[in-house]
Protein backbone atom coordinates (compact mmCIF):
# COMPACT_ATOMS: atom_id res chain seq x y z
CA UNK A 1 0.00 0.00 0.00
CA UNK A 2 1.16 3.28 -0.87
CA UNK A 3 1.91 6.18 2.02
CA UNK A 4 -1.83 7.77 1.36
CA UNK A 5 -0.98 10.23 4.75
CA UNK A 6 -2.67 13.23 2.85
CA UNK A 7 -5.86 11.21 2.27
CA UNK A 8 -6.50 11.74 -1.10
CA UNK A 9 -4.86 8.47 -1.97
CA UNK A 10 -7.14 6.74 0.68
CA UNK A 11 -10.02 8.17 -0.94
CA UNK A 12 -8.91 6.99 -4.44
CA UNK A 13 -8.49 3.65 -2.71
CA UNK A 14 -11.61 3.28 -1.22
CA UNK A 15 -13.04 4.45 -4.52
CA UNK A 16 -11.56 1.66 -6.43
CA UNK A 17 -12.55 -0.82 -3.98
CA UNK A 18 -16.43 0.19 -4.12
CA UNK A 19 -16.24 -0.34 -7.92
CA UNK A 20 -14.23 -3.57 -7.59
CA UNK A 21 -16.75 -4.57 -4.97
CA UNK A 22 -19.69 -4.17 -7.37
CA UNK A 23 -18.59 -5.80 -10.29
CA UNK A 24 -17.82 -8.57 -8.09
CA UNK A 25 -21.34 -8.47 -6.77
CA UNK A 26 -22.91 -10.48 -3.81
CA UNK A 27 -21.56 -14.23 -2.63
CA UNK A 28 -24.19 -17.07 -3.80
CA UNK A 29 -26.58 -16.43 -1.14
CA UNK A 30 -28.84 -19.29 -2.63
CA UNK A 31 -26.05 -21.48 -1.28
CA UNK A 32 -27.27 -21.38 2.11
CA UNK A 33 -25.02 -21.78 5.04
CA UNK A 34 -24.62 -24.75 7.65
CA UNK A 35 -22.78 -23.18 10.52
CA UNK A 36 -23.24 -24.48 14.75
CA UNK A 37 -25.60 -22.35 16.96
CA UNK A 38 -22.20 -20.85 18.92
CA UNK A 39 -21.13 -19.80 15.44
CA UNK A 40 -24.46 -18.44 14.70
CA UNK A 41 -24.82 -16.74 18.42
CA UNK A 42 -21.27 -15.27 17.49
CA UNK A 43 -22.03 -13.54 14.12
CA UNK A 44 -25.34 -11.90 15.62
CA UNK A 45 -23.53 -10.17 18.15
CA UNK A 46 -20.68 -8.92 15.54
CA UNK A 47 -23.05 -8.11 12.85
CA UNK A 48 -24.92 -5.57 15.60
CA UNK A 49 -21.33 -3.78 15.90
CA UNK A 50 -21.21 -3.37 11.99
CA UNK A 51 -24.30 -1.67 12.04
CA UNK A 52 -23.88 1.45 13.31
CA UNK A 53 -25.05 4.21 10.72
CA UNK A 54 -21.45 6.11 11.71
CA UNK A 55 -23.05 9.62 11.30
CA UNK A 56 -20.82 11.14 14.75
CA UNK A 57 -17.86 9.80 13.36
CA UNK A 58 -18.55 11.55 9.73
CA UNK A 59 -19.41 14.64 11.56
CA UNK A 60 -15.98 14.66 13.55
CA UNK A 61 -14.16 13.89 10.06
CA UNK A 62 -15.81 17.08 8.54
CA UNK A 63 -15.02 19.09 11.30
CA UNK A 64 -11.25 18.64 10.71
CA UNK A 65 -11.54 20.86 7.66
CA UNK A 66 -9.79 18.58 5.66
CA UNK A 67 -12.49 17.30 2.95
CA UNK A 68 -10.49 14.64 1.86
CA UNK A 69 -10.60 12.79 5.14
CA UNK A 70 -14.25 13.52 5.87
CA UNK A 71 -14.76 11.84 2.18
CA UNK A 72 -12.57 9.22 2.72
CA UNK A 73 -14.11 8.38 6.44
CA UNK A 74 -17.76 8.78 4.53
CA UNK A 75 -16.51 5.45 2.39
CA UNK A 76 -15.30 3.85 5.07
CA UNK A 77 -18.58 4.04 6.76
CA UNK A 78 -19.93 2.39 3.55
CA UNK A 79 -17.58 -0.40 4.01
CA UNK A 80 -18.24 -1.06 7.43
CA UNK A 81 -22.30 -0.74 6.72
CA UNK A 82 -21.99 -3.28 3.58
CA UNK A 83 -20.54 -5.33 6.51
CA UNK A 84 -23.67 -5.13 8.51
CA UNK A 85 -25.60 -6.30 4.98
CA UNK A 86 -23.62 -9.00 4.73
CA UNK A 87 -23.63 -10.10 7.59
CA UNK A 88 -27.60 -9.97 8.05
CA UNK A 89 -28.02 -11.89 4.55
CA UNK A 90 -25.22 -14.97 6.15
CA UNK A 91 -27.71 -15.24 8.89
CA UNK A 92 -30.44 -15.24 6.87
CA UNK A 93 -28.73 -18.09 4.69
CA UNK A 94 -28.23 -20.27 7.90
CA UNK A 95 -31.68 -19.82 8.99
CA UNK A 96 -30.96 -17.25 11.61
CA UNK A 97 -32.16 -13.75 12.52
CA UNK A 98 -30.62 -10.22 13.31
CA UNK A 99 -30.94 -9.09 16.91
CA UNK A 100 -31.34 -5.34 17.77
CA UNK A 101 -28.68 -4.77 20.54
CA UNK A 102 -26.22 -6.65 22.77
CA UNK A 103 -24.57 -5.14 25.84
CA UNK A 104 -20.70 -5.38 24.38
CA UNK A 105 -21.71 -2.93 21.18
CA UNK A 106 -24.01 -0.96 23.46
CA UNK A 107 -20.74 0.24 26.11
CA UNK A 108 -18.59 0.31 22.48
CA UNK A 109 -20.99 2.85 21.09
CA UNK A 110 -21.20 5.18 24.28
CA UNK A 111 -17.82 5.20 25.08
CA UNK A 112 -16.66 6.46 21.48
CA UNK A 113 -19.91 8.52 21.00
CA UNK A 114 -18.31 10.46 24.72
CA UNK A 115 -14.78 11.07 23.00
CA UNK A 116 -13.03 13.56 20.59
CA UNK A 117 -12.34 12.45 17.50
CA UNK A 118 -9.15 10.90 18.23
CA UNK A 119 -9.79 9.05 21.30
CA UNK A 120 -12.86 7.87 19.13
CA UNK A 121 -10.31 6.29 16.86
CA UNK A 122 -8.78 4.99 19.35
CA UNK A 123 -11.73 3.07 20.88
CA UNK A 124 -12.47 2.20 17.31
CA UNK A 125 -9.20 0.79 16.30
CA UNK A 126 -9.47 -1.74 19.17
CA UNK A 127 -12.72 -3.40 17.23
CA UNK A 128 -10.52 -2.69 13.98
CA UNK A 129 -7.91 -5.33 14.99
CA UNK A 130 -10.01 -7.64 17.03
CA UNK A 131 -12.24 -8.24 13.74
CA UNK A 132 -8.70 -8.85 11.87
CA UNK A 133 -8.32 -12.02 14.10
CA UNK A 134 -11.79 -13.05 14.21
CA UNK A 135 -12.86 -12.91 10.47
CA UNK A 136 -10.27 -15.04 10.01
CA UNK A 137 -10.69 -17.56 12.09
CA UNK A 138 -14.27 -17.11 10.73
CA UNK A 139 -13.02 -17.75 7.20
CA UNK A 140 -10.64 -20.48 7.62
CA UNK A 141 -12.56 -22.18 10.40
CA UNK A 142 -15.94 -22.40 9.77
CA UNK A 143 -15.87 -25.05 6.89
CA UNK A 144 -19.22 -23.51 4.93
CA UNK A 145 -18.26 -22.04 1.67
CA UNK A 146 -20.44 -19.36 1.89
CA UNK A 147 -19.46 -18.27 5.02
CA UNK A 148 -15.63 -18.59 3.95
CA UNK A 149 -16.24 -16.42 1.00
CA UNK A 150 -17.90 -13.28 3.28
CA UNK A 151 -15.60 -13.72 5.80
CA UNK A 152 -12.58 -13.40 3.30
CA UNK A 153 -14.63 -10.23 2.06
CA UNK A 154 -15.03 -8.35 5.28
CA UNK A 155 -11.24 -9.37 6.39
CA UNK A 156 -10.04 -7.82 2.98
CA UNK A 157 -11.57 -4.91 4.02
CA UNK A 158 -10.61 -4.87 7.66
CA UNK A 159 -6.82 -4.99 5.99
CA UNK A 160 -7.01 -2.06 4.57
CA UNK A 161 -9.22 0.02 7.30
CA UNK A 162 -6.69 -0.65 9.81
CA UNK A 163 -3.45 1.37 7.91
CA UNK A 164 -6.06 3.85 6.96
CA UNK A 165 -7.01 4.89 10.77
CA UNK A 166 -3.09 4.38 11.70
CA UNK A 167 -1.99 7.04 9.38
CA UNK A 168 -4.72 9.68 10.97
CA UNK A 169 -3.42 8.32 14.27
CA UNK A 170 0.12 8.91 13.79
CA UNK A 171 -0.19 12.47 12.27
CA UNK A 172 -2.94 13.66 14.72
CA UNK A 173 0.14 12.27 17.70
CA UNK A 174 2.96 13.67 15.72
CA UNK A 175 3.12 16.88 17.87
CA UNK A 176 2.05 15.58 20.93
CA UNK A 177 4.64 15.15 23.81
CA UNK A 178 6.44 11.93 24.06
CA UNK A 179 5.04 11.61 27.97
CA UNK A 180 1.48 11.68 26.81
CA UNK A 181 2.06 9.76 24.17
CA UNK A 182 3.46 7.07 26.55
CA UNK A 183 0.47 7.62 28.75
CA UNK A 184 -2.08 6.99 25.75
CA UNK A 185 0.00 4.27 23.86
CA UNK A 186 -0.02 2.39 28.11
CA UNK A 187 -3.84 3.19 28.11
CA UNK A 188 -4.54 2.10 24.62
CA UNK A 189 -2.97 -1.47 25.38
CA UNK A 190 -5.77 -1.86 28.95
CA UNK A 191 -8.24 -1.39 26.11
CA UNK A 192 -7.32 -3.79 24.02
CA UNK A 193 -6.37 -6.51 26.96
CA UNK A 194 -10.26 -5.36 28.14
CA UNK A 195 -11.63 -5.89 24.86
CA UNK A 196 -10.27 -9.51 24.16
CA UNK A 197 -11.21 -10.31 27.81
CA UNK A 198 -15.04 -9.46 26.61
CA UNK A 199 -14.42 -11.69 23.25
CA UNK A 200 -12.70 -14.60 24.68
CA UNK A 201 -15.99 -15.17 27.14
CA UNK A 202 -18.81 -13.91 25.07
CA UNK A 203 -17.34 -15.69 21.63
CA UNK A 204 -15.32 -18.31 23.24
CA UNK A 205 -17.79 -21.18 22.25
CA UNK A 206 -17.56 -20.11 18.71
CA UNK A 207 -13.96 -19.64 18.47
CA UNK A 208 -12.98 -23.17 19.76
CA UNK A 209 -15.83 -24.54 16.98
CA UNK A 210 -13.65 -21.96 14.70
CA UNK A 211 -10.67 -24.39 15.52
CA UNK A 212 -9.24 -21.32 17.83
CA UNK A 213 -8.41 -21.20 21.40
CA UNK A 214 -8.67 -17.81 24.20
CA UNK A 215 -4.88 -17.69 24.80
CA UNK A 216 -4.35 -18.36 20.97
CA UNK A 217 -7.38 -15.26 20.14
CA UNK A 218 -5.24 -13.38 22.90
CA UNK A 219 -1.71 -14.22 21.49
CA UNK A 220 -2.47 -13.23 17.67
CA UNK A 221 -4.66 -10.35 18.22
CA UNK A 222 -1.87 -8.76 20.79
CA UNK A 223 0.38 -9.16 17.82
CA UNK A 224 -1.43 -7.17 15.45
CA UNK A 225 -1.70 -4.73 18.13
CA UNK A 226 1.98 -4.30 18.71
CA UNK A 227 2.28 -3.30 15.17
CA UNK A 228 -0.76 -0.88 14.91
CA UNK A 229 0.96 0.78 17.88
CA UNK A 230 4.34 0.59 16.31
CA UNK A 231 2.98 2.14 13.29
CA UNK A 232 0.83 5.35 15.49
CA UNK A 233 3.85 5.66 18.52
CA UNK A 234 6.72 4.84 16.66
CA UNK A 235 8.88 4.64 13.60
CA UNK A 236 7.59 0.94 12.64
CA UNK A 237 5.12 0.40 9.70
CA UNK A 238 2.19 -1.76 9.06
Amino acid sequence: MADMHDFGGWVRDFEAEAERRGLQGDPAWERGARLDRPVLRSLQRFQVGEDGDGANLMAKAAGTGDGAYAEAVRLFVAEERNHARLLALLLAAGGARTITAHWSDTVFVRLRRTLGLRLELLVLMVAEVVALRYYRALRDGSGDRLTSDVAGRILADEQRHVPFHCDRLRESFRSTPRAIRTVVRCGWWVLLLGACAVVVWDHGPALRRLGVSGAAFVTDVTGLFSAVTEKVFGAGRL
